[in-house]
Parts: C-alpha cells; structure tokens; sequence
C-alpha cells in the first residue's frame, strides 16, 4: 500500500546530505517553515537554498542563514541590511540574484526537462556581464540554465497518503513548479485527506512528484 505520510519531523527530514541544493517554495505565502526549522535541526551543512525571497529581514529563511548551514542563495532580491546581505558583504555566502520571472522560469525547465533557454530579461544589466546571449527577434536576450534540487521543501494545503496535494489560493506560487524540479519532495500539509476525496482536476501537484508527507495542523 503506497502511503507517503511519514510520522515525525526527524523521519521527513532523513537522508538530506551535506552540499544539497535544496528548493523552498513561497512568496509571501506557501513557505513551510516548519520544514526550514526540521532541516536545521537535521544539521546537513554546505547547503545552496534556491528560493524566492532570500533577503527578508526575519522570519525562517533568515533563521536558516544566521546558522551558517547555507553556503550558497539564489534568489530574486536581497536586502543590505538582512541576514543575506550581512553574511554576503562578510564573504560567508555565495549569492546569485536572479529576476523573480527567470528564477520561476528556470526551476519549470528543471522540472520539464528543458536544458536551456533565452530570455530578454536582464539583458544590457550587470547580470548580462559574461553572460552567453544573442539577439533573437530584434532583442538581446540571455541564455539561461535549469534549476533542480536534490530536496524540496513544499507547503500544502490538502494532502492524501498518495501525496496528491493542493496549494491554497497564493500558495500556489513556487510549491508545484519545485516538486517537479527536485529529486526528493518533502510536504507539510495542515489537512490530511482519504485517498479519493480530491478531485483529479483540483489537484495542484500530483502525488509521483512527492516522496514524503508530514502533517502539521494549522
């Protein structure tokens, strides 16, 4: 009987190695920062955090940074002041901004299989320095490579014991393009659902993408 729900944080996170690219969803909502609490308490080291809002001034992504366990952020904005700012200017983390469109871009063509793509955006910038591009349609355009994680830590608002999941209204945003992209899918989800009580057209993530469930009631 397939049933991805696991019964602890310590069972979710088992397994994550040392020098993981580890995928976090959210932008504003749709964070499981829980989860981000559960991989620092694991303890892998070296990590490279691909999420969106890598510089906010508080809040779990910041804890993680403060603890020295990520060696690398990509991200889309980065504030001076934050955690990511600070450790960067202090050379105690490797940073690469990327556009929030592009970012999203590159981690749907490592979930798709696509092994490189153009994009206009930040063509003529400082991210165009010593960069491959080339015009195409009458605009410069710079060519962009795939994201894939070896973990993703994703938030759900339903799940079943298949992993089958559904993300609440702007908890949406990154949690189904990451679980394509990553090589092992770890879930929190506050519901619980039987096997059959989500239709198959509302269904956000498909449960072969995910690898374990963890219930955390909200």
């Amino acid at each position: 009987m397939i049933n991805k729900i696991v019964a602890s944080m310590a069972e979710a996170m088992a397994g994550i190695k040392d020098g993981s690219t580890v995928l976090l969803a959210g932008f504003a909502a749709g964070t499981p920062e829980q989860l981000v609490y559960g991989l620092m308490e694991q303890g892998a080291r070296d990590l490279t955090l691909v999420c969106n809002a890598g510089g906010r001034m508080d809040g779990p992504i910041a804890d993680i940074l403060a603890t020295g366990h990520v060696s690398k952020l990509i991200c889309s904005f980065v504030r001076a002041e934050s955690i990511a700012g600070q450790r960067f200017a202090a050379g105690k983390l490797e940073l690469e901004i990327v556009p929030q469109g592009t970012l999203a871009e590159r981690i749907r063509a490592g979930g798709s299989g696509v092994q490189a793509f153009y994009t206009p955006t930040g063509a003529g910038t400082a991210i165009a320095e010593g960069r491959e591009s080339r015009v195409i349609n009458g605009r410069e355009c710079l060519l962009e490579y795939p994201i894939r994680g070896d973990v993703a830590l994703i938030d759900a608002w339903q799940a079943d014991r298949w992993g089958n999941l559904t993300h609440r209204e702007s908890a949406r945003n990154f949690n189904p393009i990451m679980a394509m992209a990553s090589d092992m899918v770890i879930v929190q989800t506050k519901h619980i659902v039987e096997l059959g009580d989500l239709p198959p057209e509302g269904i956000h993530t498909a449960g072969v993408f995910v690898r374990r469930v963890l219930h955390i009631p909200g």
